[in-house]
């Protein structure tokens, strides 16, 4: 391919992209008084660490339950 037709496929793939994006306006509004409540502060810090227990605890155990023998200890049934 010549240099002329790459340029041109570049152009009309980001014309696409861009075409295709959703404009800021219709992004949620910042709302200052939900935002700052200390609630929400201790769950941005929070929610991270429960997201790494869930991958690297929980998912690990709950396949093991599905597992013989303890499929059949723990009393799992396959739907």
């Amino acid at each position: 391919m010549g240099k002329r037709v790459r340029k041109a496929m570049g152009l009309v793939i980001a014309t696409v992209l861009f075409a295709g994006a959703s404009p800021a306006a219709q992004a949620d509004e910042y709302e200052s008084d939900r935002a700052g409540h200390p609630v929400r502060i201790v769950a941005y810090l929070v929610h991270p660490i429960g997201v790494v227990l869930d991958y690297l605890l929980l998912r690990p155990v709950h396949w093991l339950g599905h597992q013989e023998p303890f499929k059949t200890l723990f009393g799992h049934e396959d739907e």
